[in-house]
């Protein structure tokens, strides 16, 4: 069975009276090239543990379980089901999981499925990329890498640099705690249904430690919000009506000073160790 046919992929959809779900943002990949570096950019071996968001109709799945030594897939939509486990039925070291992957307690469902660390695969809608990484992020102590099949805008936020169009705080969450490489544009072409718009292949790699030193990460956090919370505004003023950081005036241009910042410029300005160092001016 070639499942990067869109033929097929149809004939199976059609077989089981399912018709993909815009709300799902099901989009099933249909070249085989996409696919092949896909896997290879994973780095699995027969002693990997795999966590797949979004299985689909399987076909990334079923090459993971021929290369990982256990794969798990969660997929929220339950019409999904008999097509997985009708092509995943030979495979042993699989687990089909019908969830919705916002609702797990990653934790504990990871350590329900025994030791070790693991690999994420995902293929994420627009609509909940963030939630997701930021998820898989806060629990990254059991991830060595996750790799993203997401809407090249996304993309372009995870990987951009201070000073850029697509800087923004969740460019700074992402590059704090992991390291971020494009692996492969994608073309809305190798999708069935077509989407919209044009995917890429994002890689992290989760960092041994931050990228950056801070005392108080749910501050750090908090000023970077606040820094890109009103991207019109200095970070002067972005920072002392920030009902989160509650710093008047007075106080955040003496921390201002005190990190070296000049006060008229702009969050998508500062680099990730000059939030730092607002940070740390703090204290």
């Amino acid at each position: 069975m070639n499942l990067t046919s869109a033929t097929q992929v149809k004939n199976i959809l059609a077989s089981h009276g399912i018709h993909p779900k815009k709300r799902f943002g099901q989009n099933f990949l249909i070249d085989g090239n996409v696919l092949g570096k896909l896997l290879d950019s994973t780095d699995i071996s027969q002693q990997s543990n795999v966590l797949e968001i979004g299985p689909g109709l399987g076909v990334v799945t079923r090459e993971l379980a021929n290369r990982a030594g256990r794969v798990v897939c969660v997929e929220v939509d339950r019409d999904m089901e008999p097509i997985l486990q009708a092509l995943l039925d030979d495979k042993p070291n699989c687990e089909i999981v019908i969830e919705d992957f916002l609702k797990i307690d990653i934790e504990q469902f990871l350590s329900e499925r025994g030791d070790g660390r693991w690999v994420v695969i995902a293929n994420l809608p627009y609509y909940i990329t963030t939630p997701i990484l930021t998820r898989l992020i806060e629990a990254k102590s059991n991830f060595d890498t996750i790799t993203l099949m997401v809407q090249r805008e996304v993309a372009a936020r995870l990987k951009s640099v201070a000073g850029s169009s697509d800087y923004g705080a969740i460019s700074v969450f992402v590059q704090y705690h992991c390291m971020v490489e494009s692996v492969m544009k994608v073309s809305r072409n190798v999708f069935f249904p077509i989407p919209d718009v044009d995917s890429e292949l994002i890689k992290l790699t989760v960092r041994p430690k931050p990228a950056v030193d801070v005392a108080d990460e749910k501050l750090f956090f908090s000023i970077v919000r606040a820094s890109f919370g009103k991207r019109r505004k200095t970070l002067l003023n972005a920072l002392s009506t920030s009902t989160d950081l509650c710093w008047d005036r007075g106080r955040t241009e003496v921390i201002l000073t005190s990190a070296d910042i000049d006060g008229s410029r702009r969050g998508e300005t500062l680099s990730i160790s000059e939030f730092a160092r607002i940070c740390a001016a703090v204290n």
